[in-house]
């Protein structure tokens, strides 16, 4: 195949899959589906507890942590989802990556507001970050599992989730250290 025919026959495909998911949203994941609004629900609660929560006095710094938790699990869950690892039965629309409540809402603000309680009080942020991996991987995660919204494959589990998390974290946290040497003028050690 030259290189015009792969990109005609992929976007061919990327055509009918795209058809595809909107059926399957518009049957089983629509406005009108319960777990829809559970889905908007993960979106909007924490959210709407963050607003009321957040450290107004640090929120550039705080944001910019959940902001580096948000855009790593999104990338990190388009990859898993495309390689059929970890998928998510049911979205908020078929027009945007399919685990947004999570990766946008309730991931970031989870961890940011562990970040922010950790810091403020002098705690332990990996221990606390691993109580929260914990949380979300074998509990949350189990949770979804037994009503049919996630479904693990080709040796993904609960493990590799908590470890994505607890690493996601961390990363997060050392970003945000960065950025913080930065932003007072000194050097990174």
């Amino acid at each position: 195949m030259t290189i015009n025919e792969y990109w005609q026959k992929i976007e061919e495909n990327n055509q009918q899959l795209i058809s595809l998911f909107s059926s399957f949203w518009n049957e089983y994941s629509g406005f009108g589906t319960w777990q829809f609004w559970i889905i908007a629900s993960l979106m909007i609660i924490p959210l709407f507890l963050l607003y009321f929560t957040v450290d107004r006095e640090r929120l550039f710094e705080v944001f910019f942590f959940g902001y580096t938790v948000h855009v790593l699990w999104t990338y990190i869950d388009i990859m898993i989802s495309r390689n059929g690892l970890f998928v998510h039965k049911f979205f908020l629309t078929p027009l945007l990556p399919y685990a947004l409540n999570m990766t946008a809402s309730a991931l970031p603000v989870g961890f940011l507001l562990v970040y922010q309680y950790c810091t403020n009080h002098n705690k332990s942020f990996i221990l606390y970050s691993i109580v929260l991996s914990a949380i979300f991987a074998f509990g949350f995660a189990t949770l979804e599992t037994l009503i049919g919204f996630i479904e693990f494959n080709n040796g993904m589990n609960r493990l590799f989730l908590f470890f994505i998390d607890f690493g996601i974290a961390i990363t997060a946290y050392v970003f945000t250290k960065i950025l913080k040497h930065f932003k007072a003028g000194e050097k990174v050690k």
